[in-house]
């Protein structure tokens, strides 16, 4: 390889660094807006901004006219007349803040994605390769705040209280766009290496994948428990209604509607797949550390087992002390950075790659 070569290569090297902590500090922003949404949710806060205007909405009320304006609005809706009712302005605006910063929150991580961008780009820092990529992070990130919308729309109704269907699906959206953010920058940052790699390693890469969606699924269970708040049903453990499978479970029709509206078998199903959880994890981290793999994926073994002792402690604590805001917002929190180390090992230890590609 000439010198000529070994400059370019080096600049890319330099090149790819710096997009990837770019994108990183991207899902660090969404990693906190996915926090802020759950302490929104917590705080019975997702209601009380009753409009949407994507390019006006960033000024909140200023004046003492503009937020009786903003709070008479807000009284015309159900969420006001069923619950809220005789809520003071000052109340009022405690929750308001929550909202009203968890949109901004959503225009800013629009910004401090187009913005480097679009630098980056005409510095020609990015590999061409991954531009479809970078139109579908920014295209996703703005379908996300539709989604957004249209799920506080269905509480702004009759029934006060925001399709728990509705809203798994922002979660999920803005943990796959997170996932996918985290995917191309790890993939950037992945230190090249000769390594050959045998079955026994394709089929762990094989391992870590179907963990991976395993996460991504106990994430839409708890999704399910918010929306329709069946964390505050059983506030027992290991038991729930002093059984191991609770009397009630399967008694709506149709059948699959238990999953998904059954207060009773949606926590149940969300403590078994912690339970399952429990039980694969180690064992993958295991075989991580057996089968080989880098020192790097190795430590991310380490990190993934102590991360998981950690959730599982969140999440007990969250039912045992009827679902506080602080540790509720941890648990949910705790559960993107257990799949945060997960999509890193996935990316370190996929057949195949040398190293600095986002793809």
């Amino acid at each position: 390889m000439n010198t000529e070569s070994l400059s370019l290569s080096s600049r890319q090297h330099v090149n790819d660094k710096q997009v990837a902590i770019w994108l990183l500090f991207v899902a660090a922003v969404i990693f906190f807006m996915i926090i802020l949404g759950g302490v929104t949710r917590l705080t019975h806060s997702g209601l009380s901004m009753v409009d949407w205007n994507p390019i006006m909405g960033t000024i909140p009320p200023i004046t003492e006219a503009d937020w009786m304006t903003t709070f008479s609005r807000y009284q015309e809706f159900p969420e006001y007349q069923k619950v809220n009712r005789g809520m003071t302005l000052e109340a009022f605006k405690s929750i308001f803040y929550f909202e009203y910063f968890h949109r901004v929150l959503g225009r800013l991580i629009g910004l401090l994605f187009l913005a480097p961008f679009m630098f980056f780009w005409f510095k020609g820092a990015i590999r061409r390769p991954m531009l479809p990529q970078m139109i579908a992070m920014f295209v996703l990130g703005g379908l996300q705040g539709l989604l957004g919308w249209y799920m506080v729309k269905s509480g702004l109704v009759k029934d006060p209280q925001v399709s728990q269907y509705r809203l798994t699906a922002h979660l999920i959206s803005a943990v796959l766009i997170y996932s996918y953010i985290l995917w191309v920058a790890f993939g950037l940052l992945k230190i090249p290496n000769d390594r050959v790699v045998d079955d026994a390693e394709r089929k762990l890469y094989r391992y870590a994948i179907a963990l991976t969606s395993l996460m991504i699924l106990m994430i839409a269970s708890g999704g399910f428990v918010a929306g329709t708040k069946a964390g505050f049903a059983y506030s027992t453990f290991p038991l729930m209604d002093g059984q191991f499978i609770p009397k009630g479970m399967y008694t709506l029709q149709p059948f699959w509607s238990n999953w998904f509206e059954n207060i009773t078998t949606i926590q149940f199903n969300h403590r078994m797949f912690a339970y399952l959880l429990v039980l694969i994890v180690p064992l993958f981290c295991f075989a991580v550390r057996r089968l080989g793999g880098t020192n790097r994926s190795r430590l991310a073994a380490h990190l993934l087992l102590a991360m998981l002792v950690i959730q599982v402690t969140l999440g007990v604590a969250t039912i045992l002390l009827k679902v506080p805001v602080v540790i509720a917002a941890s648990h949910q929190g705790g559960a993107v950075l257990l799949l945060s180390i997960i999509i890193f090992i996935t990316r370190e230890i996929r057949p195949d790659e040398t190293g600095g590609e986002g793809g």
